[in-house]
């Protein structure tokens, strides 16, 4: 499961103004255990306050994304997806078949991009990895 993130917190540590469209935003964000692009959590939003418009949503991302709260990613399916902004880092490995996201950690491959890095001359400041592939048994 998913480390829960309070994004309405951190958009007041952040100083950003909280409207009631951005605090249902940030609730449904909070509570995802996927990573939503924008037209799901859109709907997810509708069923807490259907007056929020997809509008909203796009506008109220973009800037939780440009204060650092969220992260977003392209998972090869042509849609942005998003997910809170993690103290610690962890790698996806995405279904490309259902599109289904999962996140897993591995120090022994962590430590082999820090050697891989070192080995080339440099020393590794961040990374992003992502795997994609099928469940075994569905596509063999």
């Amino acid at each position: 499961m998913k480390q829960r993130i309070d994004i309405e917190a951190l958009c007041a540590q952040r100083g950003l103004r909280i409207t009631e469209p951005r605090r249902v935003i940030a609730r449904v964000l909070s509570e995802s255990e996927d990573h939503p692009h924008v037209e799901l959590l859109h709907q997810r939003v509708m069923d807490i306050d259907p007056r929020i418009s997809i509008a909203t949503v796009y506008r109220t991302v973009r800037l939780f994304e440009e204060a650092g709260i969220l992260d977003r990613h392209e998972f090869g399916d042509g849609r942005a997806r998003y997910e809170p902004a993690a103290d610690t880092h962890h790698d996806h490995l995405i279904n490309v078949e259902t599109g289904e996201v999962l996140e897993f950690v591995d120090p022994e491959l962590e430590h082999l991009q820090r050697m891989i890095a070192q080995k080339l001359g440099y020393r590794l400041v961040d990374h992003r990895l992502e795997l994609y592939g099928i469940r075994k048994g569905t596509g063999e």
